[in-house]
């Protein structure tokens, strides 16, 4: 592998996520399957989806203390994603609440995080948020 083909020094390897059942585990592989990651692995407990050098694992642990994320409390507030265009974040956030997402911030959207960005936030049954971000074309 040539070193234009290797990840760049500080970013993220991976990042784990721990969800209170397994089985919602559907709602995030909609979103990563749709954001063009694919599954990586799989075991009794998690799964994990990878997209170039970066993987993002769910899983079910035992040692959980809470059945909720609370994304308000000390720890990860939301993960943000760059999606292609703002058609894509439109089509994205139309199709979230089937697959177990709300839209947040409705009243502001698409622009909640400002007229500059072009987003969508969305909110899991278990309480995580995600940022899903257009790409502005210049």
């Amino acid at each position: 592998m040539t070193d234009a083909h290797l990840p760049a020094a500080g970013a993220i390897h991976h990042v784990e996520i721990w969800i209170p059942d397994l089985a919602r585990v559907g709602d995030w592989q909609w979103l990563l399957q749709e954001l063009g990651y694919t599954l990586h692995q799989s075991w009794e407990h998690g799964r994990s989806w990878r997209l170039h050098h970066t993987y993002l694992v769910l899983e079910q642990s035992p040692d959980l203390t809470a059945d909720r994320h609370d994304r308000r409390a000390p720890g990860l507030n939301h993960l943000a994603f760059h999606v292609h265009d703002e058609s894509a974040v439109d089509r994205l956030a139309r199709s979230a609440p089937a697959h177990g997402w709300s839209l947040l911030f409705a009243d502001r959207h698409p622009y909640a995080g400002g007229p500059q960005q072009y987003a969508a936030y969305l909110e899991s049954s278990d309480g995580f948020e995600v940022e899903l971000v257009a790409v502005r074309r210049s």
